[in-house]
């Protein structure tokens, strides 16, 4: 949460590392037109704002550090002027998030803005093969970090007992972050990890916002000879669709589905990215008499 100067990365992108001599692996994402286009889909208080980008971030970090055949998504809930960090990123590198406010709440100074008995989530939805139904899996935990980077730390240090640095910076035009952890078997020297670890503490968050990847790995790393082992374009993309928001207005009933016309039309707008569906009447009717078995809604916030 910082207003450093950005310095333009070519693409919004994640990349793979390795620090073989110490026994590390490593992504960095940036995002630049992704986190403005998620930032977009409304007004948010600044410190709101940067959380947002910060969650995005994550979303695209953690798609790297494990294998996501569907989508990662991170959310964390509670009940303060802060109520839901919304942000997910999927197999083919596509992300949305949204935050959601309190009614009447003003901004907020870091992530207790979400209030006592905050919760955190990471979950994986990989789709079935052949017959098999979609694979689900979460990891839920309270939230009692300072600030994000520190939350998802602990949840990787209590989900996987491995040692994890995570840094995540979002300012007014990009959004960035930087993850290492230590690999899960006895891979590097003895004293691998804590070097690599002291290299990443000397990093700030004003840096890592302005430091292209390549330059920041080899200005951080260039004794540890990384090793790029993978990446990928990111971009937003928003699995909304009218067939979507159909299925959903059948859910609610008849009647209340048509408790939402006003002057002869109800219109549905989507969170993520804004795009609006309008039904009148007869649509609405034609929706009821059709008898559409609903389809399941996109995940959102639970």
């Amino acid at each position: 949460m910082t207003n450093a100067t950005i310095a333009p990365d070519a693409h919004d992108h994640l990349t793979r590392f390795l620090l073989p001599r110490a026994g590390v692996r490593g992504v960095h994402v940036h995002l630049g037109e992704t986190w403005r286009r998620i930032a977009s889909s409304d007004s948010y208080p600044p410190v709101a704002r940067a959380l947002l980008g910060e969650a995005a971030v994550a979303s695209a970090l953690f798609t790297g550090h494990v294998k996501v055949d569907g989508r990662l998504s991170v959310q964390l809930r509670g009940e303060g002027a802060l109520r839901t960090l919304f942000a997910e990123c999927t197999a083919a590198g596509t992300l949305r998030g949204i935050a959601r406010m309190a009614d009447d709440a003003g901004d907020i100074s870091g992530i207790d803005g979400l209030g006592a008995g905050a919760l955190l989530a990471i979950t994986i939805e990989n789709p079935g093969i052949g017959s098999r139904d979609a694979a689900r899996y979460q990891g839920l935990v309270p939230l009692d970090a300072a600030d994000l980077s520190r939350a998802f730390e602990g949840y990787f240090i209590q989900s996987e007992q491995l040692p994890t640095r995570i840094l995540l910076a979002a300012g007014e035009d990009a959004a960035t972050g930087l993850m290492l952890q230590k690999l899960p078997a006895d891979e590097g020297d003895d004293d691998g990890w804590d070097r690599a670890s002291a290299l990443f503490s000397t990093l700030g968050a004003d840096e890592l916002l302005a430091t292209p990847g390549t330059e920041l790995l080899h200005r951080l790393f260039h004794e540890e000879s990384p090793q790029t082992v993978g990446g990928r374009r990111l971009a937003f993309a928003c699995s909304c669709s009218r067939e979507r928001v159909e299925a959903m207005m059948v859910s609610l009933g008849r009647d209340e589905a048509e408790a939402a016309l006003i002057d002869g039309t109800a219109q549905v707008h989507c969170e993520f990215c804004g795009q609006a569906y309008e039904f009148d009447a007869d649509a609405l009717h034609a929706l009821f008499t059709a008898k559409l078995s609903p389809m399941a809604a996109p995940p959102g916030l639970q």
